[in-house]
């Protein structure tokens, strides 16, 4: 059987978390959660990461951070999983959804304007595959207009859009380390600070709304509750087996953009019945995702039962959230949807993960032949 995904060790996870119960500190922000916190900052050059418990608790902090109100809007794509809107709605406010482009299956920039209204609060861009939305274009409609940008980029570490790393051009960046991304902590993730008054606070929401993480710089001589927030941060022993994966960053996206390409160069031969992925020359992409689109449902429902039946499990992926009972009580749409339904109804996402081999990949390369040509 070959998985849709597998989690996995690479080299110091299992001596990290023995290290850190030997150290007596398992719960958040001890040893490796401070040395994670300073590999992220060096490595994309930014003002402050913080880990959370997932990446939906980074936008939830990012929801906070933003001070959304009841009757906010957020626009955002309506191809994305549900905590994208969800970290928004628990504050009142209001998704605003509008269609996706064709080629990256991002936001269409050129949709964001229309809209805009005097509730707009914040852009909440998703970098879909970890291949970036068009953000000199976003950033300048966002400063045109006096909104915020949040950059959902859970599936994007590793990525960039005209060499700056993704998670760093918005005012606050979102990342995953759930087991199916590339860099893996079971549950994990980042809030990424970009914009500087929101530094401070940051710190504070993440540690139940109280300014703890001064007192234990020694900035201050007790700690108290002076804001809102929640318990944000993930245990230590989550941090211990995410720095061994951070440490090995560049090998694992390095892997799977092998993989990636093997994809590509087996699907280039079926050209004329799928749609294979759009990679703009402005975006290097971290390999997170290998999807294809059929021309339709039918099409692709057979795909996976013959895929499956031969032991591979390929998946669809989004229900689009305009169409999600929540999505139509607390969200409205902008625009039509064409595209995002389009793409709903028709993608499929291969197997990916680090450890699928040669081997592995001559099988599927064979069952999709098989399927292909029969």
């Amino acid at each position: 059987m070959i998985p849709f995904n597998r989690p996995f060790t690479i080299e110091n996870e299992l001596e990290y978390i023995k290290d850190t119960i030997d150290k007596g500190i398992l719960s958040g922000d001890g040893y490796y959660s401070l040395k994670c916190h300073k590999f992220l900052e060096k490595k994309l050059n930014c003002k402050k990461a913080l880990l959370t418990h997932s990446c939906t608790a980074a936008l939830e902090m990012a929801a906070i951070l933003l001070d959304i109100k009841p009757g906010d809007e957020i626009i955002m794509p309506s191809y994305t999983f549900v905590s994208t809107a969800n970290a928004f709605v628990l504050r009142g406010g209001i998704p605003v959804f509008v269609d996706i482009r064709k080629d990256t299956l991002n936001i269409d920039e050129n949709l964001i304007e229309q809209a805009i209204t005097d509730k707009t609060k914040a852009i909440c861009v998703v970098h879909y595959a970890g291949v970036a939305c068009e953000m000199d274009k976003i950033i300048e409609i966002a400063k045109e207009h006096n909104l915020k940008v949040v950059e959902d980029a859970a599936q994007a570490l590793g990525s960039y859009y005209k060499n700056k790393p993704l998670g760093t051009i918005g005012d606050l960046g979102c990342f995953s380390f759930h087991e199916t991304k590339n860099v893996i902590s079971g549950e994990g993730g980042a809030l990424i600070v970009n914009n500087s008054e929101y530094t401070e606070r940051a710190e504070i929401i993440r540690e139940k709304g109280t300014n703890r993480s001064k007192f234990f710089r020694g900035e201050i001589d007790k700690y108290s509750w002076v804001d809102i927030g929640s318990s944000f941060l993930p245990s230590d022993m989550v941090a211990a087996y995410l720095y061994s994966q951070l440490e090995n960053m560049d090998k694992i996206n390095h892997k799977r953009m092998y993989i990636w390409h093997k994809y590509d160069e087996i699907f280039s031969n079926y050209d004329n019945k799928i749609r294979r992925p759009f990679i703009p020359q402005n975006c290097r992409h971290n390999a997170h995702m290998y999807y294809v689109l059929f021309k339709n449902l039918d099409k692709r429902t057979k795909f996976i039962d013959y895929m499956k039946s031969n032991g591979i499990n390929p998946v669809f992926h989004y229900i689009p959230l305009h169409s999600s009972p929540a999505g139509k009580k607390y969200g409205r749409v902008s625009g039509n949807m064409n595209v995002t339904n389009q793409v709903s109804d028709c993608l499929v996402r291969m197997p990916m993960y680090y450890d699928i081999n040669d081997t592995d990949l001559d099988f599927i390369k064979s069952a999709i032949k098989n399927y292909f040509t029969n």
